[in-house]
């Protein structure tokens, strides 16, 4: 808490009552999560680039939350929706790749190709691969054979790896260019973390800014930019505007920024009276 909505309205939809789970700089507070819900059936994270807030959880959290599902005998569903992008450092371990017992890893195509494809997957543990399967025969009898097919011909000739490669390049330039852009419209209004994975990134109001002023500066800009307090439940602690840095020609981005650095600058640090 914050984290993403559709995922919180899809597990309420399976009838999964959700207790919300505060995060910090190091990613989910595992133990609050046991004072709170220690006895739930599963965890829901983003671990390699949190959503919303950016952050990636740190080594012992995630012993930490694997240690609780054995315990517990509880599921941690593991949502890496955009590690292929990460702009500095080495690649990160999955929590699969730590426990292959007690997370179920969940990956999509989506963000490395195109959204309109819908093509995802799983990494299951092997003793629910049955179950997996006789549940997705009975939702979805005839999946895109076609489409899997032509994404693996990407895999197996390395195309797909180029691809990667080439739009991690992108898109940390498009990453650069938002944030100096934001940062020089508004100076000292905004708070803007740069990260090093993922295609968002957070610029942070002032602690002390007023109620509802993030939702004015968004009306002022016409731009499209969701707040922190958006995904949260009894959001606590600084706001901040999410901003996207793909699907977008590089021109388009940085006029946005401009837009919305400008407001917050003039919103937040107005001119003294003369």
């Amino acid at each position: 808490n914050p984290g993403y909505r559709v995922a919180w309205s899809t597990l309420g939809a399976a009838g999964l009552r959700i207790v919300p789970v505060p995060v910090d700089d190091e990613g989910l507070i595992v133990a609050r999560g046991r004072r709170t819900a220690g006895a739930a059936k599963a965890a829901y994270v983003t671990p390699s680039h949190q959503f919303p807030t950016g952050v990636t959880m740190s080594m012992p959290r995630r012993i930490a939350l694997l240690d609780w599902a054995r315990e517990s005998g509880a599921w941690v569903f593991e949502d890496d929706y955009d590690s292929e992008f990460r702009y500095a450092g080495p690649p990160l371990t999955a929590l699969a790749g730590i426990d292959t017992q007690r997370v179920i890893y969940m990956g999509t195509f989506t963000k490395t190709l195109f959204a309109g494809l819908r093509l995802a997957y799983l990494v299951l543990p092997p003793a629910i691969v049955p179950r997996v399967i006789g549940v997705r025969a009975a939702h979805d009898r005839f999946p895109p054979r076609f489409l899997q097919d032509a994404v693996a011909i990407l895999m197996a000739d390395g195309r797909l790896d180029r691809h990667l490669r080439r739009m991690r390049r992108q898109y940390r330039m498009a990453r650069d260019a938002v944030a100096e852009t934001l940062t020089r419209g508004a100076g000292s209004a905004l708070d803007v973390a740069l990260p090093t994975q993922g295609l968002h990134l957070v610029a942070y109001l002032p602690s002390e800014a007023p109620p509802g002023i993030g939702v004015a500066i968004r009306e002022s800009a016409g731009v499209e930019a969701r707040l922190l307090s958006e995904c949260a439940d009894g959001h606590r602690g600084r706001d901040g505007f999410l901003l996207g840095f793909s699907g977008h020609p590089v021109e388009e981005l940085t006029a946005a920024a401009r837009h919305l650095g400008r407001a917050a600058a003039k919103m937040l640090n107005p001119s003294p009276n003369p």
